[in-house]
């Protein structure tokens, strides 16, 4: 699941709306709006954002951090490390080929170091 998948499944749980409902609403199938949730589809576009923020009428920090979220939520990135030192290509590879198998603790600490930058 990707953040903005997991940030719209608690939304949808806090308003108590399913997702055929949901998909309904917005003119998207029930299968479509699953995917997009489990980042089985590629990131949300910005009129997709926009008709989210509209259904749940968000507003100001919410609607921002909604379109954040969207954004960090492409399942399938490229890193181009290309002009980079060959210290950034290798941690660039070792990241790629071990993420499934860092525990929830180990990705924090990583998400932390980056915060720093």
């Amino acid at each position: 699941m990707t953040p903005f998948g997991e940030r719209i499944r608690q939304l949808r749980d806090e308003c108590g709306v399913s997702q055929a409902e949901m998909a309904r609403a917005l003119g998207v199938t029930a299968a479509y709006l699953s995917a997009m949730e489990h980042g089985h589809r590629s990131r949300p576009t910005w009129a997709m954002v926009q008709q989210i923020i509209t259904y749940f009428d968000l507003i100001w920090d919410d609607a921002d951090a909604l379109h954040e979220l969207a954004k960090l939520s492409h399942p399938r990135i490229t890193v181009d490390t290309s002009g980079l030192n060959p210290e950034a290509t290798e941690i660039a590879n070792r990241i790629s080929r071990r993420i499934d198998r860092l525990s929830a603790d180990q990705l924090a600490r990583i998400s932390a170091i980056l915060d720093e930058t």
